[in-house]
């Protein structure tokens, strides 16, 4: 039986990875909460996922890589330098981030990468993202994924070509722009929508979750995948082989 760890247990994805490995007999669960320091505990785990918040990211990747504990990461919001300190762990152990652990997102992400080649900077790219009123982080995680590879396909840097909602007198787009616009309300468990405008047609890529369980599906499958590999950095598109 694999010992898993859930750091950010008490969260709502956590609560549903936690219910999902104890409902599938495969796991010895133990977790830790969200504002719970994970490093205070032993790491008797075979296997780590952290949904916590950002430092919470580095104090578990820290006490994983100390114990060669490959972790699993969906937290999203990090600094670049938390992204640097996470980097730097990967020289002890496997670790693995993503902002969704949705096979249909991750598909998504690829689609979307393929789209902004083939159709250029012609096609202006325009990024919606809807979530639950609860939601603290703008815009989420995956809509800043979808950004950076639109941005990487176009040569720019998404940090300055995303372009946060419009408001007044903003003058006419420029090709070198992203736009990302967050909405917010209700119980919407999450939707994406890619928009690629062109001069007489248009190209839409969405994907909608009616369920928290599939991210925590998704999350299992990466944390089974990651299990025996070596230390390094990892991503979705490298479990569903997308790379």
């Amino acid at each position: 039986m694999t010992r898993l760890h859930v750091h950010g247990g008490d969260g709502r994805l956590g609560r549903a990875i936690v219910l999902m490995a104890k409902a599938s007999g495969a796991y010895e669960v133990s977790i830790s909460g969200r504002e719970q320091k994970a490093a205070e505990q032993e790491a008797a785990w075979d296997i780590a996922i952290d949904v916590s918040q950002p430092q919470g990211s580095l104090a578990i990747a820290a006490r994983c890589a100390a114990a060669g504990v490959p972790l699993v990461i969906g937290t999203t919001g990090h600094t670049v330098d938390e992204l640097d300190q996470l980097r730097a762990d990967t020289a002890r152990t496997a670790i693995l981030l993503s902002p969704n652990f949705s096979v249909g997102v991750n598909l998504l992400f690829w689609l979307t990468g393929k789209a902004s080649e083939i159709l250029g900077p012609e096609y202006d790219a325009e990024i919606v993202e809807l979530h639950h009123r609860l939601k603290k982080d703008s815009p989420s995680g995956t809509a800043n994924r979808l950004g950076e590879i639109i941005a990487e396909t176009r040569s720019l840097q998404f940090d300055k070509a995303g372009r946060h909602g419009r408001k007044g007198f903003s003058g006419e787009r420029t090709r070198n722009e992203i736009g990302v616009h967050a909405l917010r309300g209700g119980d919407i468990v999450g939707e994406h929508t890619v928009y690629f405008a062109g001069s007489g047609e248009r190209i839409e890529l969405t994907h909608r979750a009616s369920s928290r369980d599939t991210f925590a599906k998704g999350a299992l499958r990466a944390a089974d995948w990651l299990l025996g590999k070596p230390a390094g950095w990892y991503e979705m598109r490298d479990v569903l082989g997308l790379a």
